[in-house]
């Protein structure tokens, strides 16, 4: 039996501790043998065939740039054994240093895009910008995802999740409720 929850107000501009979607990632980007990497976790999925990411990139991260010249980029997902990585990555400018470098990352080849995948990461998607009419209003970018790399363990890894103010939750335990779905809803 479910039951109601006294609620109090809050702040609107904390909500994002409640929805801030999905895990994070590291977007790797590169331009005229330019690169970088970038923490990211302003991302959803907006369409399954074709596979479109939408990622809010904003216009003050070196990144932006090369992605909006090269249009493409990897989306890289890390797991929690990198979280300090990640932190310290979004602490810093690829105009002032070279991330795979200093970081200690391995930079690998993509199969369709130039953007270098992170061999660390336990998935990299490989993606072209599928539509960028809300970059110039909203940073939002839309990529299709063309081709996508996973390890084969584990199933689910621990990612990580950021709730703001530099606190972050690892994934935990899945409960599958499989058998209550419809076959065409799963």
């Amino acid at each position: 039996m479910t039951h109601q929850m006294k609620k109090i107000d809050f702040p609107v501009s904390n909500v994002r501790h409640f929805l801030e979607p999905g895990p994070v990632v590291l977007v790797s980007s590169q331009h005229h043998g330019e690169t970088d990497i970038m923490t990211l976790g302003w991302h959803t999925v907006l369409e399954f065939s074709p596979s479109l990411i939408g990622c809010m990139i904003s216009a003050g991260n070196h990144s932006h740039q090369l992605i909006r010249q090269s249009g493409e980029c990897v989306i890289n997902l890390p797991t929690s054994s990198l979280l300090e990585t990640v932190v310290k990555i979004g602490n810093c400018s690829g105009t002032r240093c070279d991330k795979f470098h200093d970081f200690a990352l391995t930079a690998e080849k993509g199969e369709r895009v130039s953007a270098p995948l992170i061999a660390e990461c336990h998935a990299s998607f490989e993606c072209t910008l599928h539509n960028d009419q809300l970059v110039d209003g909203f940073s939002f970018f839309i990529f299709e995802v063309i081709k996508a790399h996973v390890a084969a363990s584990p199933e689910k890894p621990e990612t990580i999740h950021y709730c703001g103010d530099g606190e972050f939750m690892l994934s935990g335990k899945h409960v599958s409720r499989r058998s209550l779905f419809r076959p065409d809803m799963l």
